[in-house]
């Protein structure tokens, strides 16, 4: 079995971890292994029913075309219910005691199972990012209960697992002894791979910030009538939709209506042409424990709120269980990134090449501003524009911006299209 043509632009792959073991007898598409492009972790399915052997390893960057595992075809497959389980203690202590201690005949070997008696689904595997956690805080995956598909352990999972887990290691404090949690003038360092993902964001960090002429220009929204509109609609908003109406899609349609008015800001360098897009398709920055995504809502411009809500809350939630499709990572012709959730005031985001402009978005913070001579406390944002200047002119990021503070500090123009 060989790594196949993933997708366009993606030449090589990282064999993310084994969901099979070496030696185990494997079914036709029956997922074997993991790996995790540039843009998205995917699973390898089995060409062919038989034994696996393995000849990568995970964490080896694999070529398109290279060998991953061979199946041995001539294997039979094993008779249909021979599971062979962990031998398991099932037995009450009050029924132990009573039996003396004796181990009884039964529970050697394959576990055989009373009528009517249930049988636990064995634990699946550990998605990427709840692999890491649980092996940052030293948890075995198989005493974790999955609850995603096939018994999958998600992130949620494992988050839980560490919460429920109590301290781990080997030291064991006498009674009313105190120790201390933390360790004192330690000179530990350990070293991990980067993973393939934060190497090409890595990548196109460098790239964006040494081939486009990028600036940065900012000014601050008043958002007391976006508040005052949700907090007086919220309640009837979702009931409706059976989403909030949050400030992303407020700031995606009020972006997607200027871009629609400045086509150039809209638009990408291709070579010495520049190429011009007449549909705003948004990408939006989504941190995952494996690094920053940026997949596009498409057709912003075309879409209703909750359509808008609905879309980005879909997108997070695949970008996060590491279910996004390369499909559904490709295009975008503006992005949009919001430090504030983290609670940044102030920042220069850098480009999403090939896009020509990204807005960044922030905190929002009670402070004392100017209105009609009067010094009135609002609830103020700064936002910013990132922009590659061999595109857009000076004047025009400024326009830009303007424009999207006027029609997010006067909502009633953003809902009329005017």
């Amino acid at each position: 079995m060989k790594v196949p043509a993933i997708g366009e632009s993606i030449n090589e792959v990282t064999l993310s971890q084994w969901l099979k073991k070496e030696g185990e007898y494997v079914k036709l598409d029956e997922p074997i292994c993991e790996f995790e492009s540039d843009k998205a972790t995917l699973e390898f399915p089995a060409e062919a029913a038989g034994t696996l052997q393995y000849v990568a390893a995970e964490g080896d960057d694999l070529e398109i075309g290279a060998l991953v595992a061979k199946i041995d075809t001539s294997a039979e497959a094993p008779p249909e219910g021979a599971i062979a389980l962990p031998q398991k203690e099932t037995a009450k202590p009050e029924e132990k005691e009573k039996k003396g201690g004796k181990e009884e005949a039964a529970t050697k070997g394959p576990i055989a199972l009373a009528q009517g008696s249930m049988q636990s689904t064995p634990t699946g595997h550990p998605s990427p990012a709840a692999k890491k956690i649980l092996a940052e805080k030293d948890i075995d995956p198989t005493t974790v209960k999955g609850t995603g598909k096939d018994g999958r352990i998600t992130k949620a999972d494992a988050m839980a697992a560490d919460t429920a887990g109590g301290p781990k290691g080997p030291i064991a404090l006498a009674p009313g002894s105190m120790q201390s949690t933390h360790a004192t003038h330690t000179r530990t360092t350990r070293r991990e791979k980067m993973s393939r993902m934060r190497r090409t964001i890595a990548a196109r960090m460098v790239s964006a910030k040494n081939t486009t002429a990028m600036l940065t220009t900012f000014n601050e929204v008043d958002l007391s009538n976006i508040m005052a509109m949700r907090k007086k609609y919220q309640e009837q908003f979702v009931e409706k939709y059976g989403i909030k109406l949050g400030f992303m899609s407020l700031f995606g349609k009020a972006c997607a209506q200027v871009l629609m008015e400045m086509p150039q800001v809209n638009a990408q360098l291709d070579g010495n042409e520049l190429l011009y897009h007449d549909y705003v398709d948004i990408s939006i920055a989504i941190s995952t424990d494996n690094g920053l995504v940026v997949p596009p809502v498409k057709n912003v411009e075309s879409l209703q709120f909750h359509e808008v809500e609905l879309a980005i809350k879909d997108l997070a939630k695949k970008a996060r269980d590491g279910s996004l499709t390369l499909e559904e990572m490709r295009g975008g012709t503006f992005t949009i990134t919001n430090g504030g959730i983290f609670g940044s005031m102030l920042s220069t985001p850098i480009l999403n090449e090939p896009q020509s402009a990204i807005l960044g978005m922030h905190n929002i913070i009670q402070r004392p501003v100017a209105i009609d001579g009067e010094v009135v406390i609002r609830p103020m944002m700064y936002i910013a524009l990132s922009y590659d200047h061999r595109v857009i002119d000076g004047s025009s990021s400024v326009t830009f911006l303007v424009k999207v503070k006027k029609l997010l500090e006067d909502p009633m123009l953003l809902m009329m299209g005017i």
